[in-house]
């Protein structure tokens, strides 16, 4: 756990967490407490620290580089649908890479999550209170 919160649970990895960290804060300026988990490993995967966040702020994104289809976040996600149901205010989210080849280094940023799209995926969690 890099960041405690009470509102959403954002999960990431790797160089997602920065973003993670940051959309915390901007979200923290509006009034809302995002806790921010740093997965660190894929296997194993501490679930059980996933799970009790997400009981608690009844709301997850998760967030990685790779595409959406066949993304680890799919694991995490139902994960999360097993272990923390009925705690969940709104849908799972998931803020990912395209389902495209990875771009060359020029375009990696227009691929890649960001603050800003991570942001939106918070907006639709929130909006469910």
């Amino acid at each position: 756990m890099l960041r405690e919160g009470r509102d959403v649970t954002l999960v990431a990895w790797g160089a997602m967490i920065p973003e993670a960290l940051k959309t915390a804060a901007e979200w923290e300026a509006k009034g809302v407490s995002a806790e921010v988990i740093d997965v660190a490993t894929l296997k194993p995967l501490d679930a059980e620290t996933i799970i009790n966040s997400v009981k608690k702020t009844g709301r997850c994104v998760i967030v990685h580089e790779a595409p959406l289809t066949g993304g680890f976040g799919g694991e995490i996600a139902a994960r999360v649908a097993e272990g923390a149901f009925s705690s969940l205010l709104a849908p799972i989210e998931r803020v990912t890479g395209y389902d495209t080849v990875m771009p060359l280094l020029k375009l990696e940023n227009i691929y890649l999550p960001d603050a800003a799209r991570i942001g939106k995926a918070v907006n639709r969690a929130m909006a469910f209170v």
